[in-house]
């Protein structure tokens, strides 16, 4: 059957088990948007293209699925950049659809021409322009399985606009292009390493378990919860690792590293095995190197064996996906208990302070304590970057993996509210809140045209501090009280902001009011906006300095 190029590309998403897509149209991409006409793949128009890209980071990273995103030519497929970073740096499936101008203008200044597959480079796991309206069928669906198979990350696919156009007969699920799985491996070795752990975690007294996002991208919470009770071991998540392992077990300790708990920090820096799964031991984690994890033997389980050996040097390496290794390594350790050790743990977790025991103010603490008793946990939480991000992490209970959204590697501000859509469409019914600082919130608040045109039920939990908050706080700590350009002032009136999107909106003073506006956030079942004015001199603790060992830790 003959079909225009536009039509191939949406028949080869639908194969895909594609039914949403976030984009934005433009001139490059006409015939693609005639196609997605009469289709029944359902198309979420956001109100700037890097706001579609983080969409689908989200719809992605809440789902398992992978985003899907279509942008214009030039300015457009520029606009996904950010979104694109952000998702490779946090192993995020998704695939870009770029229209370009048409084949014979290329190279030639056109209008909105731009190379994005040269930008794109370095932030896919690959990328492509389409030459030949024979080969689109094929790289479309090569593009899904590089994007979701292995470490998943984004994959870019640029279609000038005459192969949208041109005729070509189509063949139904044939990949017509040759690709060879990523994550096979010598299986003498990994046997080998394997055994080499289960004698480690046999003879180990002080270990300490330490969970990454590829715990969560694996689904692997139910063989980590086992690892850690056959092993009577202590569990601390990276970043990206929240909710691997269920905030409220009575091993789990918290985050590590620069903003980890003491408790944390002070494990992992006296254990004797420190096993790494699905973790990159990242700067923010192990900030000086000689000092992390000083005396003990590193095991490290990831799928990416470019991890092994980058920023830290382990023991054994294991090349696998993190639930399927577990698995066996579950199957062949015995029970034991760390009674003395676990009982220091405990100690550890007591001797730790409270930054806010004694505010009577408005306090972030109190504010993510009451949010996880009024929705029990049983919610998904997008944030900004900065300390809205840390104050959700370190004081928001995860129980589930793929309920914590947020960007950790590249950092980005400006990604929880675009994230938060995508995260609501992908899961409706499902309670989604967006915890945002002021800064952060500002930089794409456009979208809640998006909220507000679909009426998505997501709450905007707004920490108004009149700041760059984190920026603020390290020129207070670190550079002399220098408040270079960090003091924001009262230049946006939220709540008239989401009057104009016709979203309602409530404004907390005090912690006395926490419970009951949340409470009636929540329960509106709409889009809202909570605007919580918490003061400039809030901070967050304990946080390590930068290039300090980890138990140099400021409470």
């Amino acid at each position: 059957m003959k079909m225009k190029g536009a039509e191939v590309l949406l028949k080869c998403m639908s194969e895909q088990g594609v039914d949403i897509v976030f984009g934005y149209p433009g001139g490059a991409v006409l015939p693609i948007y005639d196609a997605l006409y009469s289709s029944k793949i359902t198309h979420i128009m956001t109100a700037h293209e890097q706001g579609a890209a983080h969409a689908a980071d989200g719809y992605a990273r809440s789902t398992g699925k992978v985003g899907v995103v279509i942008a214009t030519s030039g300015p457009g497929a520029t606009n996904t950049v950010t979104g694109i970073a952000t998702a490779y740096r946090d192993s995020v499936p998704m695939v870009v659809f770029t229209g370009q101008v048409s084949l014979n203008l290329l190279g030639k200044d056109s209008f909105q021409e731009v190379d994005i597959k040269d930008i794109t480079a370095s932030i896919t796991k690959k990328n492509y322009i389409v030459k030949n309206v024979k080969d689109l069928a094929g790289i479309v669906r090569e593009a899904f399985k590089i994007a979701a198979s292995g470490r998943p990350g984004p994959v870019l696919v640029d279609i000038p606009k005459n192969i949208q156009e041109a005729e070509v007969e189509y063949e139904s699920g044939i990949n017509t292009l040759n690709f060879s799985d990523e994550i096979s491996s010598a299986k003498e070795e990994y046997d080998s390493n394997l055994d080499k752990a289960v004698d480690m975690i046999g003879n180990s007294e002080r270990p300490v378990i330490y969970s990454g996002g590829g715990s969560v991208i694996s689904g692997a919470q139910k063989e980590l919860v086992e690892l850690a009770e056959k092993m009577d071991s202590p569990v601390t998540c990276s970043l990206m690792g929240m909710g691997a392992f269920p905030g409220n077990h009575k091993n789990y300790m918290g985050m590590v590293g620069m903003h980890g708990s003491p408790c944390s920090n002070y494990a992992v820096s006296n254990c004797d095995l420190l096993i790494a799964i699905g973790a990159r031991f990242s700067d923010r984690v192990i900030s000086k190197v000689d000092a992390f994890a000083p005396g003990a033997k590193i095991i490290h389980i990831d799928i990416d064996e470019r991890e092994f050996g980058k920023n830290i040097n382990e023991d054994v390496s294991i090349k696998g996906d993190v639930r399927e290794v577990l698995k066996k390594i579950n199957f062949r350790i015995k029970n034991v208990s760390h009674e003395r050790w676990m009982q220091r743990i405990k100690e550890w977790k007591m001797e730790e302070q409270d930054p806010f025991k004694e505010n009577c103010r408005l306090s972030p603490k109190f504010i993510m304590n009451s949010l996880y008793k009024i929705t029990k946990g049983d919610c998904i939480i997008t944030t900004e970057v900065g300390q809205n991000q840390i104050w959700t992490a370190q004081y928001f209970k995860f129980l589930k993996p793929r309920t914590f959204i947020s960007s950790g590697g590249l950092g980005t501000m400006g990604y929880g509210l675009g994230a938060s859509i995508g995260a609501s469409i992908g899961n409706p019914g499902k309670k989604v809140i967006n915890v945002a600082g002021d800064g952060s919130f500002k930089m794409n608040s456009v979208e809640l045209a998006t909220i507000s045109k679909y009426k998505l039920p997501i709450v905007q939990l707004l920490l108004n501090n009149h700041a760059l908050g984190m920026v603020y706080q390290w020129q207070d700590m670190f550079y002399n009280k220098r408040f270079s350009n960090t003091e924001l002032g009262e230049d946006v009136n939220f709540i008239k902001l989401a009057e104009a999107y016709d979203i309602e909106g409530f404004k907390i003073e005090s912690n006395d009011e926490v419970e009951e506006v949340l409470g009636k956030a929540l329960n509106l079942n709409k889009p809202v906006i909570v605007e919580c004015n918490v003061k400039r001199q809030e901070r967050v603790h304990p946080i390590v300095p930068p290039g300090a060992a980890i138990t140099d830790i400021i409470q």
